[in-house]
């Protein structure tokens, strides 16, 4: 019996032992995950692009709801100011009267975030749901 284990030792080891190496990448990607989520910011954190003229419509979207926002919150709907309470009345009249058409809100980036959520409400309330962000 002593013959045989010495002669199984000589021989060459033909397999690789990854279980080390798996136990490795495991707990690397582990702590990459856990980092990831502590460098990463909490909430909604989208910055709305610039308009500096609420008021001036462009050729291209002539067809569309325009709702642009200034940087003090006022909403302007096709050109009309509205309110943040009154928009969804304003929303649903506008539809009624242009039908469903494609919602453009260009907003300042200084806008609120709950400006922009309310509009994106009215919008579904009204029954419009092509809606996207301008940017310039």
């Amino acid at each position: 019996m002593s013959l045989l284990s010495a002669k199984q030792d000589e021989e060459v080891m033909a397999e690789i032992n990854i279980t080390p190496f798996t136990d490795v990448l495991l707990v690397l990607l582990i702590i990459f995950m856990i980092l990831a989520a502590l460098v990463t910011p909490p909430g909604f954190q989208k910055e709305l692009p610039a308009n500096s003229n609420p008021s001036q419509v462009s050729q291209q979207s002539k067809q569309d709801i325009e709702v642009d926002v200034t940087a003090k919150d006022v909403i302007y709907v096709d050109g009309q100011r509205t309110s943040d309470r009154q928009i969804y009345t304003t929303m649903g009249q506008v539809k009624k009267r242009r039908g469903n058409r494609h919602v453009s809100i260009v907003a300042d980036a200084k806008s609120g975030y709950g400006v922009i959520i309310r509009i994106l409400d009215a919008a579904k309330i009204a029954g419009l749901t092509d809606v996207g962000f301008v940017s310039q």
